[in-house]
């Protein structure tokens, strides 16, 4: 069995030398952020995700969770765990100085989050979801809510959870039943809930849930609904607690992965009613949520970052322990490990190389991220949000497709011992399905960006972007490495498959939506490979000016430089056939009657 290991040197190159660390660092808020700063906080996570979270992660698969008379019991050393989470300060890392929190940049929580997603994804879910109620409350919560709530969600004292999903109301929001009564200065919610991750546990002395509900006049559709927040246990105007709220869990789903986790059936209002505060308007509730949506969406995007890179680490391991077989032209002698076999190398460097493009890719919408919140220029903040905002919906679902081919083909490593549990491959398997589904499922995301995202504004901020990779071309045009400059052609043919495929569905979107949305997927994929591809060739790019200087990890600089023309060869050129589907494939999607399936 494997122990987790955070890839510190691929974290900080990509945090300093290919996202820029001198760029988010020269905007005033975040002067204070120094690479030495940066060092300090990655080292002393991985310690806690090494100690702390890694151990836990196979026992809590194994225990799971239980329900004992509404109470959530969770798996043993996750409660302990999680007081020393929040001890250290970890759960407010990007929160708000003025609540208590770090306000350290994304891309610095961003690698923290990723180290709690690979040792514990499980674990990580309860404080993912917490900084998600943190944004919407931050940006929509009244200034009293604000006072009463954020200092505690902070510090994690508090949980939070965001609460969609009903039995009739899936992906489908303007089905949500549940009613939210006036009474005063509150409301008083009913209806049922489902899937909510974290609804219920004992880890935290109070759960902040979010809830989407309808009031008596509200229209129908999801312009009718409105966002609530319900404490667990009612808090006093003084912040102290009260009594318990009129909200109990009824059952937990019974899961294909993240056993550790909670996702539970909250009843709300069986008796009184529960008590509720209306966040902003009525009727405006749905536009909230999205706020946590997004934040989540990209949250959910680095979780399949982190599993892949878990898989990897797990799969590597057994390849350098496991005997079998003699290399390949050798008759006699020793057997060696598989990590000699060629086709074990291939499996291992497909593993690596899609890990790292998406890791590159996470921590880019991170730094636009907070580009975009606190650039001094406002046309600079304005165009990094509509970066944001074309990126979200890519990584949430290239990196959580790309999660499960990583997963999976880290069992293919294992042989038979990978589909047996005992060896630990198939939980990450597991773990890393529910990534693609949970926040939105694939579809969702793919009709997102072609929809508001490019076809909406006409591909503006998508074209912007495919320019910005072409300019790449001059530095490869240049390289006197030969796996540098060899990755020239194939990222070149594959831009220019992304601008044909953008520009076709640009020119389509209007006349035919059902065309666009039925290759959907497949330009959202195409957008990841060829992203991922053009920040690997970056990165070799940057690894050879490093290597030609002599500063720096010669060794790992060398290694960037082959994994990246590995993604070049192996990977990147999937992008041709990716545009060839997005193209001319949207015809056969529908040619089948309904009667023909």
């Amino acid at each position: 069995m494997s122990t987790y290991a955070a890839p510190m040197k691929d974290m900080q190159f990509v945090i300093k030398e290919l996202v820029g660390l001198d760029q988010v660092s020269a905007m005033p808020e975040c002067a204070e952020v120094t690479a030495d700063l940066v060092d300090a906080v990655l080292e002393e996570a991985s310690k806690f995700a090494a100690a702390v979270l890694d151990p836990l992660n196979r026992s809590g698969d194994r225990e799971g969770v239980r329900l004992v008379d509404g109470k959530v019991i969770v798996p043993q050393g996750f409660s302990e765990a999680y007081r020393q989470f929040v001890a250290g300060g970890w759960n407010g890392l990007s929160g708000e100085t003025a609540f208590g929190g770090q306000g350290l940049p994304h891309v610095v929580a961003m690698p923290v989050q990723e180290m709690w997603n690979s040792a514990n994804m499980a674990f990580c879910l309860c404080p993912m979801l917490t900084s998600g109620v943190l944004e919407a409350l931050r940006l929509r919560g009244s200034a009293a809510q604000r006072r009463l709530f954020l200092p505690k969600l902070t510090s994690g004292e508090w949980s939070g959870t965001m609460n969609l999903t009903e039995p009739q109301a899936g992906s489908d929001l303007s089905a949500v039943r549940a009613r939210a009564v006036p009474e005063g200065d509150h409301y008083r919610i009913h209806g049922t809930k489902i899937f909510i991750t974290w609804g219920e546990h004992d880890m935290a002395e109070n759960i902040i849930h979010l809830v989407l509900a309808r009031t008596p006049d509200a229209p129908e559709g999801v312009k009718g609904i409105s966002l609530f927040i319900v404490p667990k246990v009612l808090v006093n105007a003084d912040g102290s607690l009260g009594e318990r709220n009129d909200v109990k869990c009824v059952s937990l789903e019974h899961k294909l992965g993240i056993h550790a986790s909670p996702t539970c059936v909250l009843a709300y209002g069986e008796g009184k009613g529960a008590i509720g505060y209306l966040v902003g308007e009525e009727n405006r509730g749905l536009e909230t949520m999205f706020i946590m949506m997004n934040h989540a969406r990209l949250g959910v995007g680095l979780e399949g970052a982190a599993l892949a890179e878990r898989a990897y680490q797990h799969a590597l391991e057994y390849a350098k322990t496991r005997v079998q077989g003699r290399a390949i032209g050798q008759r006699s002698g020793d057997r060696v490990t598989i990590i000699h076999h060629p086709d074990v190398r291939r499996m291992l460097m497909v593993m690596k190389a899609q890990t790292e493009a998406m890791r590159a890719l996470a921590y880019t919408a991170s730094a636009a991220l907070d580009l975009s919140r606190h650039h001094p220029d406002d046309p600079e903040r304005r165009r990094n949000q509509a970066l944001v905002d074309l990126l979200i919906p890519i990584v949430k679902g290239w990196c959580t497709e790309s999660s499960i081919e990583v997963a999976s083909t880290g069992i293919q490593i294992h042989g038979g011992m990978g589909f047996i549990e005992e060896t630990g491959a198939a939980q990450f398997l597991r773990d890393a399905r529910i990534t693609t589904i949970y926040e939105g499922t694939t579809g969702m995301q793919a009709a997102d960006l072609v929809g508001r995202k490019v076809g909406s504004e006409k591909g503006a901020t998508a074209f912007a972007l495919i320019g910005e990779m072409r300019k790449l071309d001059v530095e490869l045009a240049r390289s006197r490495n030969a796996d540098v400059a060899a990755q020239r052609d194939n990222l070149k043919h594959a831009v220019d498959d992304l601008n044909r495929a953008t520009q076709w569905l640009v020119d389509t979107f209007a006349q035919d939506p059902n065309a666009v949305a039925a290759v959907s997927v497949p330009y959202l994929k195409l957008w990841g490979t060829v992203a991922g591809g053009w920040l690997m060739a970056r990165a070799a790019s940057i690894a050879e000016t490093q290597l030609a200087a002599g500063v720096g990890d010669a060794e790992f600089y060398r290694a960037k430089i082959a994994t990246a023309r590995f993604y070049s060869e192996h990977i990147l050129l999937k992008a041709s056939g990716l545009a060839g589907e997005v193209v001319n494939g949207a015809g056969s999607v529908m040619a089948l009657s309904e009667t023909q399936f």
